[in-house]
């Protein structure tokens, strides 16, 4: 096994086993027709990438009928209303300034980009959520960014001042094309940022359930500025992100354009201090995992045992991995309720729970709900409030398991 980065030798330290497609919610009739795949994780020995052992061809996670939509709650919204301003006001401040954005999603961000009357386009490869982008006035391409989608930009569009990505970068195996193609793109003094889980939070957190197909690299300011310095570029900023558990927004330049920030050597050196890329941090992060498993578990088969009622909330790709690792189906929680309308009726991938609306969590209301869609509590518990004054409670499994 080597790394994808670098080339360098690839340690393996931890196996989920086998796994379906995070977003493949299905149907009756496609039960018989399911992909599965070994989820394993392991870390560069040289550049201390973190990253899936095997690789899921991208055409069967990003498609036409791809669910995941990044307007789907109101604190991601206004989280990229927010990068949205932070964009305008500072690297699109120049005359008549171009942008672009690997993988747009529904144009959420480039929405508000083009009230601003501000050059830009998505490149998005699902076209459903595509669609979606243009119904609400966003250019997009939809296509695969890489060094020849890039290139036809290029000759269409002219140089990007910025070239933007949110939850897409650590999605992309083949980064060196990416990269060759932002080199192509990209002016003399522009800059690529992009953020994406933080693999130091997943540890601390223990939220594994971050780890699926879709994320093939799990990201350290390290591991980033290796991954940059090899492609012939330099990051030059970093700034930690609430959301999604806990993010990094990178920033980066061709290599001796700007002078890099303190916040990058500072988290460089924290990142060593906690010996994140050491088997040690990573062989306890592994065992925090199994306990998490057995803890989960034998809670929902006690809490079956004395005739409770628990349900799951949150159909997220984050769940594939919870309930096929642990083995969670149907006879521990029935339905799980979620508000995406493409994804009720169907049955979440592997475990074939079946995915209700939301509204049928009052129907009525469970002694229990099981909540994976963490990275949204405070929002949907806020929603919620009378599941609480029912006398329901939530149970979380991360960082450890416990009922709220």
């Amino acid at each position: 096994m080597i790394c994808r980065v670098c080339g360098g030798p690839l340690t393996e330290f931890f196996d989920f086993g086998r796994q379906p497609l995070s977003d493949a919610f299905l149907t009756a009739d496609d039960l018989d027709r399911q992909f599965f795949f070994r989820l394993a994780v392991g870390a560069c020995e040289s550049c201390t990438m973190v990253q899936l052992v095997e690789e899921v061809a991208r055409d069967r996670m990003f498609h036409d009928a791809y669910p995941y939509l990044s307007s789907g709650s109101s604190a991601m919204r206004r989280h990229f209303e927010e990068t949205a301003q932070f964009l305008t006001d500072g690297e699109l401040g120049g005359p008549d300034p171009f942008i672009v954005e690997i993988g747009c999603n529904d144009g959420v961000m480039l929405k508000t980009i083009g009230k601003a009357g501000i050059r830009h386009l998505g490149v998005e490869p699902s076209g459903g959520v595509a669609r979606m982008a243009r119904a609400e006035g966003v250019r997009v391409r939809t296509d695969f960014f890489e060094e020849a989608s890039a290139t036809r930009v290029l000759g269409e569009e002219g140089p990007a001042d910025v070239i933007y990505a949110a939850n897409t970068i650590c999605h992309i195996p083949y980064l060196d094309s990416v990269f060759r193609g932002v080199d192509a793109l990209l002016k003399t003094d522009g800059v690529f940022v992009f953020e994406d889980p933080y693999f130091g939070d997943i540890v601390e957190r223990n939220t594994f359930d971050q780890i699926y197909d879709e994320h093939f690299f799990f990201f350290t300011v390290r591991s980033v500025q290796a991954m940059a310095e090899r492609m012939g570029f330099e990051l030059v900023d970093v700034r930690r992100l609430p959301v999604h558990g806990g993010e990094v927004r990178y920033t980066i330049a061709r290599a001796g354009r700007r002078r890099p920030s303190e916040r990058v050597a500072a988290m460089v050196e924290e990142e060593a201090g906690r010996g994140l890329a050491a088997p040690a941090t990573l062989a306890r992060f592994g065992a925090n995992i199994e306990s998490i498993r057995h803890d989960l578990v034998e809670l929902l088969q006690d809490l079956r045992a004395q005739g409770k009622r628990v349900i799951g909330y949150g159909a997220t790709a984050k769940s594939a991995t919870v309930t096929n690792y642990c083995g969670i189906g149907p006879d521990l929680i029935p339905f799980v309720c979620d508000t995406t309308p493409a994804k009720h009726g169907r049955l979440m991938p592997g475990s074939h729970i079946p995915v209700r609306p939301a509204e049928a969590m009052s129907d009525p209301y469970p002694d229990y709900a099981l909540l994976f869609a963490w990275n949204h509590a405070e929002e949907i518990m806020a929603k919620e409030q009378e599941f609480r004054a029912a006398g329901g409670r939530w149970i979380l499994y991360t960082p450890d398991v416990r009922i709220v």
